[in-house]
């Protein structure tokens, strides 16, 4: 007789749940928002950077938006070596955008970083095997105080834009363009004070929305060259002709890539947790390869550095749809967008006003994500809070005095007339000194580290009493009566 055993069926993993296709599409495209305002705004801050016409920021614009989703697709579905197969929204991050701003300004040109996104993008792939071995030297101490600075080298730009982008022009900071970003940014805060969650989480986006239909009210916006070219199209490989290569360029955009390998690692194991699945050092190899190689390709249909989005990974703990294909289906519509120009030239035509007050928000989240990360750092007993104090300081430089590097070699002024890159090195630097070459480390810590701690006095000890405690900002002792607290000397005169 013979007995058939029945199989178990292999388990599924969370991510690997399908919907429905309307479902699926429903969810993906609730992704496209969240991340919307975000993807689109490096490629106008870098366009505006190189003097670009509208219609180019439109193109750069759909390019970012073509290429994110293609990486998007790859990271979700994956293939062998490339792919976490998590459910991650990949785009133009912020982390490269003071750095690729301060490459046009250098003199390089567009075509100098789409060069350095490429060289520093296959470097970052080749050393993403050892960078498991590295990522020890990128803690919350360094990673949190380049990501704080990235938020504040952004708030120039949201200043200048609030005042109308261009300084040549007779209205720049006129009431009228500071105003108008004003309620821009008003219109924010009260939509992010709305009950309602979908609204909250696109609060940027509809704010663009009401704040350029302001602008056109009052004869602000100029929407005649959106239909100044074509409406669909593929495209164009190195439309703004081929990259160059420059060695202090990719150098600065090197530093980059290990800043965004850093977000990328943090976010694979972050939405692991949030699925609930298993993470291995084999999966984030896979996820970081997808990075790079989205990465090196994107400067060929004229996009730059891509890199997970955090926001849309909050958006998965959010709404607890865990599903990877959902990301993928998010993934085909930032293709279909990505394959309109029209709707580039649609955002391009948003009044700058518009964008500097969306953009003050939008920036200070980036400097406040930051700031969260610094918070879990540990301050006492270390040099932390100096490792902080120094970078940040060193990375605000460039931004309080732009010209300060003028009289330095070229290729050093490229590599920290970015807020971001001299943070960066200066934060990687000092943890190296501090926290890893241990040699020399006194046991009386500076004075830095003794203003972290709160200190009482031995005599003061003395005066209490077994049972004195505090309430409410009153000495009470075992018995419960208060202990009158006699002033100082000081404070009586």
């Amino acid at each position: 007789m013979n007995i058939t055993k029945k199989s178990r069926p292999a388990a599924t993993r969370p991510e690997d749940q399908r919907l429905s296709i309307g479902s699926t599409f429903a969810y993906g495209f609730q992704h496209v928002l969240t991340m919307y305002g975000g993807i689109i705004a490096p490629p106008l801050i870098i366009g505006a950077a190189a003097g670009m016409s509208s219609q180019d920021i439109g193109l750069l614009i759909a390019a970012c938006l073509f290429v994110g989703g293609l990486a998007t697709i790859l990271q979700t579905v994956g293939i062998r070596f490339f792919g976490s197969q998590l459910p991650l929204v990949q785009g133009v991050s912020f982390a490269g955008v003071s750095t690729m701003v301060a490459i046009v300004h250098g003199g390089g040109g567009i075509q100098a970083v789409f060069g350095s996104v490429i060289a520093a993008s296959l470097i970052g792939l080749l050393i993403t095997p050892l960078f498991s071995r590295i990522i020890k030297f990128f803690p919350p101490v360094v990673t949190g105080t380049v990501i704080t600075t990235i938020g504040l080298t952004l708030m120039p730009v949201a200043a200048n834009w609030a005042m109308g982008g261009n300084k040549a022009a007779p209205n720049y900071g006129s009431m009228a363009n500071i105003g108008l970003a004003a309620a821009t940014m008003a219109i924010v805060l009260l939509l992010s004070k709305v009950g309602n969650a979908a609204i909250s989480r696109l609060s940027i986006l509809l704010a663009m929305v009401l704040g350029t239909a302001i602008a056109f009210a009052f004869g602000m916006a100029d929407f005649s060259k959106v239909g100044q070219g074509e409406i669909v199209a593929f495209p164009t490989p190195f439309a703004f002709g081929p990259p160059t290569f420059e060695i202090a360029a990719i150098i600065s955009m090197l530093i980059v890539i290990l800043v965004t390998l850093t977000e990328t690692s943090a976010d694979i194991i972050a939405v692991g947790e949030i699925v609930g699945t298993k993470v291995d050092s084999k999966r984030i190899g896979d996820g970081l390869r997808a990075d790079m190689l989205s990465s090196a390709i994107s400067p060929l249909f004229n996009s730059f550095t891509q890199s997970a989005f955090a926001q849309n990974v909050g958006l998965v703990a959010i709404t607890g749809v865990k599903s990877r294909f959902v990301v993928s289906a998010g993934g085909l519509i930032l293709v279909i967008l990505g394959l309109l120009p029209v709707l580039g030239r649609v955002v391009a035509a948003v009044p700058t006003p518009v964008l500097g007050g969306a953009g003050v928000v939008l920036f200070g989240t980036v400097a406040a994500s930051g700031i969260r990360t610094l918070s879990k750092v540990e301050y006492r007993n270390n040099m932390n809070l100096i490792i902080v104090a120094a970078s940040i300081g060193f990375g605000m430089i460039p931004i309080a005095a732009p010209a300060f590097y003028d009289q330095f070699p070229s290729w050093f002024s490229t590599i920290f007339h970015s807020g971001i890159s001299s943070a960066a090195v200066m934060a990687i630097l000092l943890n190296l000194l501090f926290n890893h070459l241990k040699a020399g480390n006194s046991e009386n810590q500076s004075v830095f580290v003794a203003g972290t701690e709160r200190v009482v006095k031995e005599e003061d000890l003395q005066c209490l009493a077994d049972g004195d405690r505090f309430e409410g900002g009153k000495l009470i002792d075992c018995d419960g009566k208060e202990v009158p607290i006699q002033a100082s000397s000081s404070s009586e005169h």
